[in-house]
């Protein structure tokens, strides 16, 4: 489990709050090298950041803003996008500027501690709590603590297979993930989402064959449609006319064949494009995964994972 300290950047705890009272309260914060959060309100034209922090302001110096500036490994608009968002700090002195007090800060310290954390403690298998940051054609960017970012790849995302992610998530969304990989070497670690939206007998045992549902189109074919009736769990229908992917769909359940790992529709309604992603449930609320087959036991075409 992740220390609350580095937790992703967009949440407020009550340390913060007890450290944000007043200009002691702050000294007492960089006594304890705590990291908190509070939100940027301003980058300068020398992308240096300013950050409300109640009773006084907060100066974050553009090399401290972010890992990576100072090496020239990250490009300036990684500082730029912080204004109006929660980023997190540590708080390393106190400056007087003409009349006012402030507190000079560092990010890239939190950012550097947090990496140091996530790569000692984090190991394949293991679910961490992170919150989506942007969205790429090929992938999803997530944060997974203090600004430290990591990547879910679109084939990860879900079984059912989607054309981009935000048709699964949208930025600023808490979300979970499961460790695939920790590359000590270049501290860069790869995260996985499907496995903990369910296998495909605990998708399919919401449904029953009779029933008429709804769905998402998410491809067609010369040979049928492809419906997603969870984000892990598809059927075929029959060609459709004016089948479009991304629609809404009313669909009926013809049957369900665990030993193929099959689920037979036939397309009732079609409905309009989807405006926004469809809710989605974790099956998986562990904090490690040791294995995990999605298809059925009695299925021969088997789909397994170990960590």
């Amino acid at each position: 489990m992740i220390k609350e300290e580095y937790r992703p950047e967009g949440t407020e705890s009550a340390g913060d709050r007890q450290y944000l009272e007043s200009e002691q309260s702050l000294m007492r914060a960089r006594d304890d090298k705590a990291i908190l959060q509070a939100r940027c309100t301003l980058c300068d034209s020398g992308h240096n950041l300013y950050v409300d922090l109640g009773p006084m302001t907060g100066y974050i110096p553009r090399e401290e803003a972010a890992l990576g500036i100072r090496e020239g490994t990250v490009k300036d608009v990684a500082i730029i996008t912080r204004v109006n968002k929660m980023i997190s700090f540590v708080v390393k002195d106190f400056i007087t500027v003409g009349t006012r007090r402030m507190a000079v800060l560092s990010r890239r310290e939190a950012q550097e501690r947090c990496r140091t954390h996530l790569l000692n403690t984090l190991e394949p298998g293991m679910v961490v709590e992170a919150r989506v940051t942007h969205l790429e054609q090929f992938g999803a960017f997530v944060d997974l603590g203090c600004g430290v970012i990591s990547m879910i790849p679109i084939d990860r995302i879900s079984v059912s297979r989607i054309r981009h992610p935000d048709h699964r998530f949208v930025c600023g969304m808490p979300v979970r993930a499961v460790v695939l990989q920790v590359d000590r070497e270049n501290a860069r670690f790869l995260l996985s989402h499907k496995e903990l939206l369910g296998t495909w007998e605990e998708n399919v045992r919401q449904f029953e064959p009779g029933q008429t549902v709804s769905g998402i189109i998410r491809s067609v074919e010369s040979y049928g449609v492809f419906v997603e009736l969870a984000p892990n769990l598809a059927g075929l229908a029959e060609p459709a006319e004016h089948a479009e992917p991304d629609c809404c769909v009313g669909v009926y359940i013809k049957s369900i064949l665990p030993e193929k790992m099959k689920v037979k529709l036939a397309i009732v309604d079609l409905g309009d494009p989807v405006k926004k992603p469809a809710p989605f449930t974790y099956f998986f609320q562990g904090d490690r995964m040791k294995d995990w087959q999605y298809s059925p036991p009695e299925c021969a075409k088997v789909i397994a994972e170990s960590f």
